[in-house]
């Protein structure tokens, strides 16, 4: 016998003929003699549905008030997966992320889990229950209030809960088969990787791919997780994320794909003056705001000293009230301007040993040049190159780069629905 946690996205449970396929998955894992826990996402759109109706009655709803209204989305589709999975005959309890044992930190909207403290499913299961777990939600024990953890929330749950249950695998369910070279979407013909390792995944993640979630991927590194992603409309073995070392020799580069992100802004800063301390508190402004940054450009000052220019890029959460936070603190820092842009996405080629293999910067930037793709902004590491460029390029650039370093698969990569989150 082993425990399995498996989680199933939006769109997995998108409506209730949907939740009995679930359900079914679910008995049948448990049937073969498992402990299993799930994790649902709200059912499809309920989430955004959910925010437009605090919309309605407050152009800027409370914070706390926003948690508590979104987190109904998942405890409705946990409730109503236990009740299918009861009509099949098995023995089910559905539970909150607080009645789960999931404490937080105390932000609201993109809360931390700081500890989870299963003893509920563990009494659960060792009475022989199924037992379901809202994802994306937890409890602040400095506030009491219940709190919920941003983007990709319902997989960070998962990847925790295994954690604590010591669990033999935690199953990722989406609408592909598995992790893919690069969003199949827009390039039809992406490899589905058997395995991929943390490191890997996590940049994967940060430069957009979608499943899983970045910050679930940081925890199951942390503690040591297997991660199985797999399709929920199928059986195909999909792709596994863990530690294990991948075949590639050492020394040699090994691409893994490629990644774009069109949610971020880039942020120009004029007449900053030019001290670290100044760059400093920028920078604290940002982040204290809830603000991402990402490829950051210090600009080159005059010989004279003076004043230079900061250009970055925001990530989408977090970018509006960092844009505020700066313009508000103008004065005080003094700096002379700031300017946003979103019409940018990033695309990112993820691999290893990249700074030691001669001319592959070279032959990134010359297959976007070939497909007339202009780049604005580039950052280089071991094991990523990015580049910004304008939103309506992306899909071309995306493109360019799979075929150009040798990611193309024979045949197209299924896609069964929805967005899978």
């Amino acid at each position: 016998m082993v425990l399995i946690v498996q989680k199933y996205g939006g769109s997995s449970v998108h409506d209730t003929e949907r939740i009995q396929r679930v359900a079914e998955r679910v008995v049948a894992t448990h049937r073969e003699g498992h402990d299993v826990v799930v994790v649902l996402s709200a059912m499809g759109d309920t989430t955004d549905e959910l925010l437009d109706l605090a919309r309605q009655v407050s152009p800027l709803p409370h914070p706390r008030e926003l948690d508590m209204l979104v987190t109904a989305g998942e405890r409705i589709s946990n409730a109503l997966a236990a009740m299918a999975i009861r009509a099949l005959g098995a023995r089910a309890c559905s539970l909150s992320g607080p009645q789960a044992g999931v404490f937080t930190t105390s932000e609201y909207g993109n809360a931390r889990i700081v500890e989870v403290a299963p003893r509920r499913v563990r009494r659960e299961l060792d009475r022989g229950v199924i037992v379901l777990v809202a994802g994306f939600q937890g409890l602040s024990r400095a506030t009491d209030d219940i709190t919920t953890l941003g983007r990709g929330g319902s997989d960070t749950t998962a990847i925790a809960l295994a954690a604590a249950l010591k669990a033999d695998v935690c199953e990722i369910y989406t609408d592909v088969d598995g992790v893919y070279s690069a969003d199949p979407r827009i390039v039809p013909n992406a490899s589905l990787l058997s395995h991929i390792g943390y490191e890997a995944m996590q940049e994967m993640a940060a430069a957009g791919s979608k499943v899983p979630a970045l910050r679930s991927v940081e925890y199951a590194r942390r503690c040591g997780v297997p991660i199985h992603v797999r399709s929920a409309y199928g059986d195909r073995p999909g792709t596994t994320v863990s530690g294990a070392p991948d075949t590639a020799d050492a020394g040699q580069s090994t691409i893994t794909g490629v990644a774009h992100d069109t949610s971020g802004a880039k942020v120009t800063v004029t007449g900053v003056p030019n001290d670290s301390a100044t760059v400093g508190r920028l920078v604290r402004t940002v982040a204290d705001a809830g603000g991402e940054i990402d490829m950051l450009v210090h600009n080159a000052a005059p010989a004279s000293g003076g004043r230079t220019d900061l250009t970055f890029v925001l990530a989408g959460q977090g970018a509006l009230a960092a844009l505020v936070a700066l313009r508000a603190c103008a004065a005080e820092i003094g700096f002379e301007e700031v300017s946003h842009d979103e019409d940018v996405g990033k695309i990112s080629l993820i691999g290893s040993g990249m700074r030691t293999s001669p001319g592959m910067t070279a032959t990134f930037c010359e297959t976007l040049a070939a497909a007339g793709v202009n780049i604005e902004i580039i950052s280089t590491s071991e094991i990523r190159i990015s580049v910004l460029c304008r939103t309506a390029r992306v899909p071309d650039a995306v493109r360019a780069l799979h075929t150009a370093f040798d990611l193309d698969a024979t045949t197209p990569a299924p896609i069964h629905a929805g967005t899978g989150r």
